[in-house]
């Protein structure tokens, strides 16, 4: 008699979820950024949401909660219920090392939320001012080298650029004054009056200003050449294999989300990305659509989080 009890409630339970997922949703989804409206993941976040309204058949709002160094809208998110109806936008590695670099973000990036799936991604350049002589890493190193405090590196506090130009520094031994900002755009401003040395970004960014010649480009933090800039060598090429850094943008959840709606959204998510006007409107803002399981969404997550948590340690990075 306990067992079939104890069968009874199991497929109880499984039509329960089964219902849940085909109910779901049945009001509108509000997707929380804790970024500023024009930010990258903004900018992501906006590209793919009408795509997922269309799709879902309820309208998908994104919602801006800038401040406190991502506190708002993650604790937005951590206090709603975990319906599937209040989701975090995000990206890694900022998600993952906020609680690290600041101790007042009392959450864990791995148990309290579950990764349900990556819209794009990501990766780096690093330009130097035009006023400088160096025409590539080796011999911007050198010229560091012979003038040890004397070069500035300009970047957003508390950002990505930040972290990697760390990395670099400390992988090439260059002693470089490192110069925080409000925002990126300030420093690249800064960067083009010749008031700050080297500058980290995106390529939608730092591209256009490569080409017409108002900055130096040196090298791409990603793994291999990129097909639209084939003369910018990687930092693996350049040298330094340790100076690599991806972005990886995309959806989160409370961890106790069921686990048949995370499996929704990851599929419909996936096959947003894959249309061709979605990835037409990615690559002319420099992301590149990518596509996981739920599995291996937190396998990924894992790895990311241990990598970019050793660095923020080694590096002494701060936000």
């Amino acid at each position: 008699m306990i067992c079939l009890r104890l069968l009874l409630a199991a497929i109880a339970m499984c039509v329960a979820g089964t219902a849940h997922a085909q109910s779901y949703p049945n009001r509108p989804i509000k997707l929380v950024l804790p970024y500023t409206a024009g930010s990258p993941n903004d900018v992501l976040a906006r590209i793919v949401a009408p795509h997922l309204s269309a799709r879902l058949g309820h309208t998908v709002v994104v919602d801006n909660r800038p401040g406190g160094g991502t506190t708002i809208g993650v604790s937005a998110v951590l206090n709603a219920d975990p319906d599937g109806y209040t989701l975090l936008f995000s990206n890694s590695p900022s998600h993952m090392i906020a609680p690290v670099v600041n101790k007042n973000r009392a959450y864990d990036p791995l148990k309290d939320f579950v990764p349900i799936a990556v819209v794009g991604t990501s990766t780096n350049v690093i330009v130097i001012g035009s006023h400088l002589s160096a025409t590539n890493v080796s011999e911007f190193v050198a010229h560091a080298k012979a003038n040890p405090g004397k070069l500035n590196f300009g970047f957003g506090q508390g950002t990505l650029p930040q972290l990697v130009g760390e990395m670099f520094k400390t992988a090439a031994g260059i002693d470089i004054t490192s110069v925080p900002y409000s925002g990126g755009a300030q420093a690249v401003t800064d960067l083009l009056g010749g008031r700050i040395d080297m500058n980290i970004g995106t390529t939608s960014t730092l591209l256009p200003l490569h080409r017409a010649g108002k900055v130096r480009m040196i090298a791409y933090t990603g793994t291999a050449r990129r097909p639209d800039m084939p003369d910018i060598p990687t930092m693996i090429e350049s040298g330094y294999p340790s100076v690599i850094s991806t972005t990886y943008y995309g959806i989160l959840g409370r961890a106790d989300l069921p686990p048949e709606i995370v499996t929704r959204l990851n599929a419909e998510v996936n096959e947003i990305v894959k249309l061709p006007e979605v990835t037409d409107s990615m690559a002319k803002v420099g992301f590149e659509p990518k596509t996981f399981t739920p599995r291996e969404l937190a396998a990924l997550f894992a790895g990311e989080t241990e990598k970019w948590i050793a660095i923020v340690k080694a590096t002494g990075f701060q936000m």
